[in-house]
């Protein structure tokens, strides 16, 4: 497997965890008192788009810190 493979596939594995972690964590927070109806499609959408909000973030952030760590190598 070429490097830039195992790199895509890690991309999508730590996506898809950070996904379901923060859809699962999101579960906790009342969205109820933010929102009208909160269980109408505008909340679900909602809900949804905060998911992949804060995923991508958690995600792009462990992604980056993971490269620096490996870029480490060359400082010596």
């Amino acid at each position: 497997m070429h490097p830039e493979g195992q790199e895509a596939v890690l991309h999508i594995v730590v996506n898809l965890f950070f996904l379901v972690v923060v859809w699962w964590s999101l579960q906790a927070f009342r969205f109820d008192v933010f929102v009208r109806n909160p269980e109408g499609a505008k909340a679900k959408m909602l809900m949804i788009l905060v998911t992949i909000a804060i995923s991508h973030l958690v995600s792009s952030f462990f992604l980056e810190y993971f490269q620096g760590s490996l870029m480490l190598r060359y400082l010596f």
